[in-house]
Formats: structure tokens, sequence, C-alpha cells
């Protein structure tokens, strides 16, 4: 997939030099509580490039989120197939640094997700998973169109869905 900009944000695949700005994110064990930490630098960056390898597998990966006003690296997300559990299917997850919590980039990312995985890679339907205590991350789903499907035990998450046909619909509201 081509570069994605939204408003605010590009959106680029990962690049070997993306690692320390991201670790610093995934290395923050408090901020990063609802989903994975990077014990290491060693452990964040093998876990960022098992993600990029699915890139010539599925056509997609995670990108890294840049701020377009100053350049920097502020996250890693977007459209994925975790390469430990392929039978999900597409999903989109993402992680924000701390100090640009509560701004709408998630949103931001969310919906560039939901418009390449639609709109250009033609899915039928996509998924997530957020811990119950993650209020913020249900809302973004929720405010994005994703429906709850139901809590999967296996994964202490619940999951969460939208088909093609629902984000059409949303296209079509004013």
């Amino acid at each position: 997939m081509k570069v994605v900009e939204t408003a605010r944000l590009r959106l680029r695949e990962f690049a070997g030099t993306d690692v320390d700005a991201i670790y610093e994110i995934q290395g923050d064990r408090q901020h990063m509580r609802f989903t994975f930490s990077a014990a290491s630098r060693e452990d964040c960056e093998n876990w960022l490039r098992r993600y990029a390898r699915t890139r010539g597998v599925n056509g997609f990966a995670p990108w890294t989120i840049v701020h377009r006003a100053d350049n920097r690296i502020i996250g890693w997300g977007g459209l994925s197939i975790d390469p430990l559990a392929p039978e999900w299917g597409p999903e989109v997850a993402y992680f924000i640094h701390r100090a640009c919590e509560g701004q709408g980039f998630a949103t931001e990312i969310v919906c560039a997700s939901l418009r390449c995985g639609f709109g250009e890679l033609r899915l039928r339907a996509i998924g997530a998973f957020a811990m119950p205590q993650n209020l913020a991350s249900a809302r973004v789903l929720e405010k994005c169109g994703f429906r709850f499907v139901r809590y999967e035990p296996a994964l202490e998450r619940n999951h969460y869905e939208i088909g093609l046909d629902d984000w059409r619909g949303q296209q079509a509201v004013p």
C-alpha cells in the first residue's frame, strides 16, 4: 500500500529506522497496559518486523504513524492479520504516544484503515479487539462503525467487527 495521508497524519510502511521511536511508546508498560508492551528494544523490533513481513503475504501491514506538522513518529497501527493468529482475519489495531492521547489520532487511523481495507483492498469485513477496560478504544471503534460481537475469553478481549455493507452505509450518511 502506498503512503496514506489524513488531515494530520502520514501513514507509511514501517522502516528499520523507526524502531527507537516506536520502542519509546511500546516500552512504556503503563501506557501500553491494554496491548503488547515490548520488554526490550529487541523484542519491539522483532514484533514490528514480524508484522511488516506480512505485507508481502497479505498486501497490507500496519503503518508507522507520523505527525505531519513536525514529521515525528507518534505511533503504529492500521490493518493487519496477526502473524501469530491469522485465523482472526483482517483487523485494525493501533497505539499512539502517551503525549498524543485524546486528540483524535486513533479515529483518523481507524478511518484511514477502513477506507483502505474496504475501498482499495475490497475486504468483506474487518475486526478489532480491545480489552473491556480500554474504554477509549471501544469508543473509537464504535465511533467508526464497529459493532461489539462478543467477549473472546481466549484473548481476554472484546471482539468488534464492521462489514463492507455497514461501512458503505455510513459513507452515504451526510
